[in-house]
């Protein structure tokens, strides 16, 4: 960690929409002095996940990877505890475990939070709620990234153990081939029994 360092942090979610999975947060800093503030990593233009290709989005994550400077930590937050308090109770849990996992990599406190969204999450720490700062910050921008990347990689990996819901295309999505899967082969342990059509639904697999 570097003397003087100003511990500013971006932090977004992904995963609040779909049927089956966790929700993903990830907390991202890039480790700068105070007098030079938050800086554009070289060669790297960040924008919302939404708006790039998996390879795009790939590209990006292994290049901040491979930067000395850019930390991150991960929060997730499984299909059973999001049935139990709730996605949005869940998303904030998330981006808690994200942050916290951040200051253990780096063994510092966050001196700012920069959120996603129009709230707040529970931790002592200075933050500020930003609604589209995936598009305005790049911090967040580059949270929104590596959260995609991680939630994508880790729904591909669960398509092998659940192959008939074609999660590594979808990544738990309710697209038209999901719904139809889960007509078909009922629910398995990664749908979320909270949300709608899985709630109404008597049928399961593996449960």
């Amino acid at each position: 960690m570097a003397k003087n360092s100003k511990i500013i942090v971006g932090i977004d979610e992904v995963g609040r929409g779909p049927l089956a999975g966790p929700v993903l947060a990830c907390a991202i800093t890039q480790i700068v002095s105070h007098s030079e503030g938050v800086e554009r990593p070289k060669n790297l233009n960040g924008r919302d996940s939404k708006q790039l290709s998996p390879k795009q989005r790939e590209e990006i994550y292994e290049i901040l990877k491979k930067d000395p400077l850019v930390e991150w930590g991960i929060g997730r937050v499984g299909e059973k505890v999001i049935d139990k308090i709730n996605i949005f109770q869940a998303t904030k849990l998330a981006m808690e475990k994200a942050v916290l996992a951040l200051e253990k990599k780096i063994g510092q406190p966050a001196d700012r939070l920069l959120i996603d969204g129009n709230f707040g999450i529970g931790l002592a720490r200075p933050q500020q709620s930003i609604i589209k700062g995936d598009e305005k910050i790049l911090l967040i921008s580059l949270a929104s990234i590596v959260a995609k990347v991680e939630r994508d990689r880790l729904m591909i990996k669960m398509h092998q153990k659940y192959p008939q819901y074609g999660f590594n295309q979808h990544k738990g999505y309710g697209t038209k081939q999901h719904l139809l899967a889960i007509e078909k082969f009922g629910h398995c342990p990664l749908h979320r029994q909270s949300f709608a059509p899985i709630k109404n639904d008597k049928n399961s697999f593996g449960i």
